[in-house]
């Protein structure tokens, strides 16, 4: 299965506060924060459970001036980050 074609299903509720165009992300269970900024901020206010990858390059496709691979790698690239740190969980 393409890569692109996997839905989203959130993992945490994390607490999201927009500062300065930005937004920060606090994930209490581990202390940590993070920020998130420009086209990050955009795929991650689309993110929602069983919305597909490909949908949400689709989407950035309409608003920004860039090419297909380039979105493509850019958005997969921020989802596996968002995996790795346990936020959301990819299946088919």
């Amino acid at each position: 299965m393409n890569e692109t074609e996997k839905k989203i299903k959130i993992e945490k509720n994390l607490d999201v506060t927009e500062l300065d165009g930005e937004k920060v992300m606090i994930d209490f269970e581990s202390g940590k924060y993070f920020m998130i900024k420009g086209s990050g901020n955009d795929i991650w206010d689309m993110m929602r459970d069983g919305i597909k990858i490909s949908e949400i390059i689709d989407a950035l496709l309409k608003e920004y001036d860039v090419d297909r691979e380039t979105c493509e790698k850019s958005v997969v690239a921020f989802i596996k980050q968002m995996e790795n740190y346990k936020f959301i969980a990819l299946y088919e």
